[in-house]
């Protein structure tokens, strides 16, 4: 748990700097195992290295959701996000679920260089911007640690039968 615990921290701090203030972290070791209890975490190996891991969870009865999309900055390149996303899609469609959403936090007023690469990624993925709103709406704790504003974009895709 520890290690999956840093690796999200690790790569959400390059992911969302300037996003939030100093001292705010992604996740804890007590917040994965939580997440890995209720099943929803699935971790990549390479040999006995966690390499990446990924949120799985059903939103609703036709929906499920990805999240916490993390792959080890030294392995970056070879294909573990996307593995990450296709067994969360295939999760979720296995489950009968028909659709597939995310959430990627954006800052409204500049450009993330990360944030714009993952923006572009997920499109060529498939997914589509289906609803834009702010952190407070939905997590309002967590928009409290925000050090600029932000759009919360939920983008959305159909998973083929």
């Amino acid at each position: 748990m520890a290690r999956i615990a840093e690796l999200i921290n690790e790569v959400y701090a390059v992911a969302e700097q300037g996003l939030w203030v100093d001292g705010a972290v992604r996740t804890s070791v007590d917040g994965v195992a939580g997440l890995t209890r209720d099943g929803e975490v699935a971790v990549a190996h390479l040999g006995d290295d966690v390499v990446g891991c990924v949120r799985v969870r059903r939103l609703d009865a036709a929906t499920g959701e990805f999240g916490m999309l993390a792959a080890d900055p030294a392995h970056r390149g070879v294909g573990i996000g996307r593995e990450l996303v296709r067994f969360a899609e295939r999760t979720s469609r296995d489950a009968g679920l028909r659709a597939m959403r995310l959430e990627l936090l954006v800052p409204k007023d500049w450009t993330h260089p990360t944030k714009a690469f993952l923006a572009a990624w997920y499109t060529r993925l498939g997914y589509r911007v289906v609803h834009t709103g702010r952190l407070d709406d939905d997590y309002p704790d967590l928009a409290l640690m925000l050090a600029t504003p932000c759009h919360l974009l939920a983008y959305e895709k159909a998973l083929d039968p």
